[in-house]
């Protein structure tokens, strides 16, 4: 799974591995890498759980991390994509050129699938696509994905999760009609404190919001919104459920609460902004151009 190595990944990853799963956390940071496998081993003594090298923001990187796990020929059951980033005040890109939040939080994710996909046929995985509230409004910004000519944070990453939720529910459709063997399902966590909105140096923004202090207090208090551990739920119902819906049934899975913002995991509606599958395979054509791949 991508972004294992904090927040609500750490959540999930943890969980797994002491469900019995062998975990795999490709991470960008070493460091935190081994922390978050230390921590994963005194929650879970005796997890199986192995660190790889993996920047979502070049495809080569993505590429390499690819070719290691064929070399190793071990089928993958289960594939999450949960790393992301959120809402740089100023435009930032990836080793390729590309808007940061669009090749981070799905061209990066689309080059992982495509590179996997021969394990994930061979596993018969499940593909859980980890989403956002912000997903609910907006739209894929279709004549300038790269948000070249201008920019707003938030627009950027609604953008960003919509075009990996229209993918995610396309990958369904193609592999079952396809015979694949992969089952893709959508999750979202809701709102959580965690470090999307706080301040993260790397991506331009020296403090933390005032949205995730709201956040925080909030989740302090047991109001409305989620925990880390409570936001991992939705994902982890997505990647365990024995049966998950066709894309074509329309339903993704998140919290329960008010809002959808906390609460107990459970089935919930498509946004609105995934209902059009003319958008996803537009979505499909347009994610392999950007990122450089192939996929039936």
């Amino acid at each position: 799974m991508t972004g294992g190595s904090d927040g609500i990944g750490l959540g999930i990853a943890t969980r797994l591995a002491a469900a019995g799963a062998d975990v795999v956390l490709p991470v960008r940071s070493r460091a935190k890498g081994e922390a978050a496998v230390k921590r994963i081993r005194r929650a879970a003594p005796g997890a199986g759980v192995e660190l790889r090298d993996l920047d979502l923001g070049s495809l080569a990187s993505v590429a390499a991390l690819g070719e290691e796990l064929r070399a190793d020929g071990a089928p993958v059951h289960l594939l999450v994509n949960n790393a992301g980033v959120m809402t740089p005040p100023t435009r930032q890109t990836t080793a390729d050129g590309h808007e940061l939040q669009l090749g981070t939080n799905h061209l990066g994710h689309v080059a992982l699938v495509a590179h996997l996909l021969p394990l994930l046929s061979a596993g018969r995985a499940r593909v859980v696509s980890q989403l956002s509230v912000a997903a609910a409004r907006g739209e894929v910004h279709w004549e300038d994905p790269d948000w070249e000519r201008s920019y707003s944070g938030m627009l950027a990453y609604r953008s960003s999760k919509i075009a990996l939720g229209l993918f995610g529910l396309e990958l369904d459709r193609r592999s079952r009609a396809g015979g694949w063997g992969v089952t893709s399902a959508l999750s979202h966590p809701g709102v959580a404190p965690t470090s999307l909105l706080a301040a993260r140096p790397e991506v331009g923004r020296s403090t933390d919001t005032p949205q995730v202090r709201a956040i925080r207090w909030l989740s302090q208090r047991g109001w409305l919104v989620g925990t880390p551990e409570s936001a991992g739920l939705p994902a982890l119902l997505a990647a365990t459920a024995p049966d998950v819906p066709a894309a074509e049934d329309g339903v993704m899975f998140g919290p329960s609460g008010p809002g959808r913002l906390g609460g107990a995991p459970g089935e919930q509606p498509l946004y609105g902004t995934l209902r059009s599958e003319t958008d996803a395979a537009r979505v499909w054509d347009l994610s392999q151009r950007l990122a450089g791949v192939t996929l039936p």
